[in-house]
């Protein structure tokens, strides 16, 4: 049986976004051997949570909404987006039931924003340097990226120390979250480009570019979400192990 991935819809207020947006992760994640599952933003808590305890892992997509910055204790920056409170709500209650059950947790973009806000971190409201972090989806490599060796995210790329990225963001990771660590920088300027958790016996990885944008061409992007789906199986097992010795 495929390890279920729950994958929350990226946009609770855009559903064209949304919907244009969501098949990459989930292509993704089939190709790497899981079985998405899409997580709804209109439901009631209980009814999202009767969703995700059937999944073994959390991918926390991208999104063009930006945390509330209120979330953080901060002022809005004049050019902070619109918060999405029903991906957020969603997003909590995917990263509580992770955090509780220690089910693998990959983020993306802001995936990995509202994980370190969830634990306490602040965010960078806005990007001011001279790399050009807005590049979008049209330039496949926007900058390097220097990863942290011995990290989790160095394993899963197989050692190597940096790697070219894409990207779309204007946000990154300031004060960083409880129980997490930096583990890739851009080295142009030092924006924060990955972080991961602290605890060994859990899975948690995020990252601030799109590697579900270079998965057919790039081995290393796949290999996150193959990394996720390998982590996110041996939880499934785990967790039959415990079900059935009851």
């Amino acid at each position: 049986m495929k390890p279920r991935i729950a994958i929350p819809l990226p946009h609770g207020a855009d559903p064209e976004y949304a919907g244009r947006a969501i098949p990459q992760y989930e292509r993704a994640v089939e190709l790497a051997g899981g079985d998405p599952v899409r997580i709804p933003l209109d439901q009631t808590p209980a009814e999202v949570m009767k969703s995700i305890e059937r999944c073994d892992g959390v991918l926390l997509p991208g999104s063009k909404a930006d945390v509330d910055p209120a979330k953080f204790g901060a002022a809005r920056h004049p050019k902070t987006e619109a918060a999405d409170s029903r991906r957020d709500t969603v997003d909590e209650l995917l990263l509580q039931d992770a955090y509780n059950m220690r089910k693998p947790v990959l983020g993306i973009c802001y995936g990995l924003q509202i994980l370190n806000v969830y634990r306490s971190g602040t965010l960078l409201q806005h990007i001011e340097t001279a790399v050009n972090h807005e590049a979008g989806r049209k330039i496949p490599v926007a900058h390097e990226v220097e990863i942290e060796p011995g990290s989790k995210l160095a394993e899963i790329v197989g050692g190597i120390r940096q790697i070219p990225a894409n990207s779309s963001h204007h946000q990154s990771a300031d004060v960083i979250g409880d129980g997490l660590k930096i583990v890739a920088r851009c080295p142009e300027d030092g924006i924060v480009e990955a972080i991961e958790g602290t605890a060994p016996d859990h899975f948690v990885v995020a990252v601030q570019w799109h590697p579900e944008r270079s998965f057919d061409e790039d081995e290393r992007s796949r290999k996150l979400f193959e990394a996720l789906v390998e982590a996110a199986k041996q939880k499934h097992l785990e967790l039959v192990g415990e079900f059935e010795a009851t």
